[in-house]
């Protein structure tokens, strides 16, 4: 029966690309996931074809009341499901009525993630319909107070959890999850969670989230996506003490014990899963996150959302500020307020913007980009004490003590916040940068809302209107002197799914910061003059799958230009092709 299905939801002739292609990265589509088999008829099985009370129970094939008459009789739900038919559209607007009247974000996330447990297609439905409703409660802020009660919400497991107690054995363990044909793993190892600190195991709200958006955003099917959290302790002393945390209780491992683990976890998956697997780092502090980054960047197919997905999805907003600013990057000069591994991650990808705007060495481009953390402005004085991602930064200067001095003596474009330290960028600063700048740039990237370094209304007050403002995290439209200023958020969704996704469809083997810039440019190009009548510098989410589509096809050129791409031969309309692929969660009529 197996082969008998990978032949007949293979779609060879799909938009007539390669007479040997098969859609989705050259993964079988076993459960007709894509949009090319929408309209083939599906057997729902597993093991078995899939009836009566187990397929009711079958997250990937339960339909709920929206069963025909017909499938109730061949697969024997009968007397199983009430007598009235409705569409997965009328379902749909229950679900939503019925959230909407829950006042707390948090019993929203809740409902949302049981429906996921019963129903995957019809929780994707809602998801990409309602994108800008919902993304907040799947997404930032919501899921950071999930994740810090993630002991008390916990019902089922939503992914695979590695903890020390599984050392010598990973590769066992991956083979207990059920899917084979994985192409997505997004893994935490739970110690900086958004900008709450270290949440140990309960860190597995930010994989699961993360991967929804990998679907619901940039049509990568479900049954390709595997959320892994690695528990290796927690240095949360709370959570240590609570008698509900899920998790080992024990301190953190560190230095040989952690990198091993690490070691033995990357070799297990290239093994069960294959080079072409995309491995994304989230949410590790920053003393690992470079150093994983820089260990396996040129042996497996790797990407870390909070270096190189912030610093894509920030460049973009950058670009596309300049239609407002006037200019080339290179004429602008930028300030950091934070140094860790969002912000070096962030001024490294736009040096690299600017050195080959310019056709001049990176080094020559980083005297445009100043950096501030807790100590002051990042000077050369400072050198030998700082950090190795902070020393390219360490400029010609005499040491500034504060923020606000810093601005008045670097006298930035643009002021961007990754200090993950709420209300920093106070009405001193904003008010200097509005005496510099006739439109200052205020990013106040920090997650979630109550770490932005300021509001949207505050940056908008204190500039008198003049701010360009963009946040990490939602704020509603602010009116100031009759004027509507809507805020733009420079959410890693914009970059991660769509870039994911390009590296998934022509089977790319490595990652290349030319991409990043390829993906930032994609992204910038989506903004059109009726966005900039309104101050924003990112295009609005309701188009977000189109905005993927054409990014992951940005991505894949970039990687097919590189000889990074391993799908042959490259397809004739990568935009059609990058859509035809993507993961449709439309009901499917069963056999």
């Amino acid at each position: 029966m197996e082969r008998k299905m990978e032949k007949s939801t293979r779609s060879d002739s799909v938009l007539d690309m390669s007479p040997t292609s098969t859609v989705g990265g050259g993964v079988e589509d076993i459960y007709g996931e894509d949009r090319a088999t929408e309209d083939q008829l599906l057997t729902p099985w597993t093991f078995a074809v899939s009836s009566g009370y187990n397929l009711l129970r079958d997250p990937r094939y339960n339909k709920g009341l929206a069963f025909t008459e017909k499938e109730r009789d061949v697969h024997y739900l009968r007397g199983l499901l009430p007598p009235a038919i409705t569409s997965q559209e009328l379902q749909e607007k229950r679900l939503m009525q019925s959230l909407r009247q829950f006042e707390v974000p948090l019993n929203k996330y809740v409902a949302l993630m049981e429906l996921e447990e019963r129903n995957k297609r019809l929780f994707y439905k809602l998801l990409i319909d309602n994108v800008e409703e919902l993304l907040p409660i799947v997404y930032t802020p919501t899921v950071g107070e999930a994740c810090q009660k993630y002991g008390s919400i916990f019902r089922r497991p939503q992914g695979l959890y590695l903890s020390l107690k599984e050392k010598g054995r990973i590769l066992e363990v991956l083979k207990n999850w059920p899917e084979r044909k994985i192409q997505v793993i997004v893994v935490t190892d739970g110690e900086r969670i958004l900008g709450l600190g270290d949440l140990g195991c309960q860190g597995m709200g930010i994989p699961v989230g993360k991967l929804a958006l990998y679907t619901a955003l940039g049509g990568v099917r479900p049954s390709a996506c595997l959320p892994i959290t690695i528990d290796v302790g927690t240095n949360n002393e709370q959570l240590l003490k609570d008698e509900f945390y899920i998790g080992l209780r024990q301190k953190r491992a560190t230095g040989k014990e952690y990198f091993d683990f690490l070691d033995e976890f990357m070799t297990a998956v290239k093994q069960n899963y294959g080079e072409k697997v995309l491995v994304q780092y989230e949410d590790f502090a920053n003393h690992n996150a470079f150093e994983l980054l820089a260990k396996y960047g040129t042996k497996y197919l790797v990407f870390n959302d909070d270096i190189q997905g912030t610093a894509a999805v920030v460049l973009a907003g950058l670009v596309a500020s300049l239609k407002l600013l006037g200019g080339s990057l290179a004429d602008h000069t930028f300030l950091f307020f934070g140094a860790g591994e969002a912000g070096t991650g962030i001024a490294e990808l736009i040096a690299l913007a600017i050195s080959k705007e310019i056709n001049a060495p990176v080094e020559e481009a980083r005297k445009n980009i100043w950096l501030v953390d807790s100590k002051g402005l990042i000077v050369s004085a400072r050198k030998e004490s700082l950090q190795a991602h902070k020393k390219p930064w360490a400029h010609e200067h005499e040491p500034v003590n504060d923020l606000l001095d810093a601005v008045k003596a670097i006298k930035p474009t643009a002021l961007i916040g990754t200090s993950g330290v709420g209300r920093t960028f106070t009405k001193e600063v904003v008010e200097a940068m509005a005496s510099i700048n006739k439109k200052p740039l205020i990013m106040a990237l920090s997650n979630p809302t109550t770490q932005s370094e300021c509001t949207a209304e505050e940056a908008y007050t204190w500039s008198e209107g003049q701010a360009i403002f963009t946040s990490g995290s939602p704020f509603p439209p602010v009116e100031y002197n009759n004027i509507l200023h809507i805020p733009s958020q420079a959410n890693n969704c914009y970059i991660f799914p769509g870039f994911g996704f390009g590296l998934v469809m022509c089977g790319a083997l490595r990652v290349h910061n030319d991409m990043l810039l390829a993906a930032s440019e994609a992204l910038a190009a989506q903004v059109t003059e009726e966005h900039y009548a309104k101050g924003m510098i990112y295009p609005p989410f309701a188009n977000i799958r189109k905005i993927s589509a054409h990014i992951a096809a940005t991505v894949a050129a970039k990687a097919y230009q590189l000889g990074v791409a391993t799908r042959l031969p490259q397809p004739a309309d990568l935009v059609k092709y990058a859509e035809s692929c993507m993961y449709t969660p439309n009901y499917r009529n069963y056999r």
